[in-house]
């Protein structure tokens, strides 16, 4: 006999990569720093686009961004840039390779004024993540006073691609809310 199959959140069946991201990664509290820059601007990169089309580019994006390097990153020059963008690993537009390196820039102060990304991004849900209760994945909503609160002060610091939905969808990566829905095998009753 088989193994049996985990129960799931119905938006990550597709494949064993998107399985591999929910089971491992998605709803995780993440605190490193380093890895909250990294899904920051893989959520921007998202604009407009599919989740998995961004996850299938995760390590091109890792190799082509210095492994998220943010002092690299800020510093980046035109030659440079210019080069990512005929870079086909990656998603090749324009406005988005630029934030990046804004957002570094930005990140960078942060981690200045606040000791680091951490402590300033986790306020905003007053340090522990949150633990909702959706019985349905049609009941997780898009964005929330808190994504647009985190959104307009982002935008206010200088970050871009950092719009209310993406916020709330970066929320849900690095683990600050948890939206595994009942069913799921990580869904958490407490």
């Amino acid at each position: 006999m088989g193994a049996v199959e985990k129960s799931r959140c119905i938006w990550c069946t597709k494949d064993q990569l998107y399985k591999d991201y929910h089971d491992e990664e998605w709803g995780n509290p993440s605190h490193d720093d380093q890895h909250l820059f990294e899904m920051l601007n893989l959520e921007g990169a998202q604009a407009g686009l599919s989740w998995y089309t961004v996850l299938t580019k995760r390590e091109n994006y890792r190799k082509a961004f210095d492994n998220w390097d943010a002092k690299k990153i800020s510093k980046y020059t035109d030659k440079k840039i210019a080069s990512l963008l005929e870079n086909p690993g990656i998603i090749r537009n324009k406005l988005k390779v630029n934030g990046t390196v804004s957002n570094a820039k930005a990140f960078l102060k942060i981690q200045e004024e606040f000791g680091s990304f951490d402590k300033y991004i986790w306020q905003f849900v007053g340090g522990k993540p949150v633990l909702n209760k959706f019985t349905s994945y049609g009941q997780v909503p898009a964005k929330t006073a808190i994504s647009d609160a985190m959104s307009k002060d982002l935008l206010k610091r200088g970050f871009k691609f950092v719009g209310s939905t993406i916020c709330y969808a970066y929320m849900q990566a690095t683990g600050m809310v948890n939206d595994h829905v009942e069913g799921c095998w990580k869904f958490k009753k407490k």
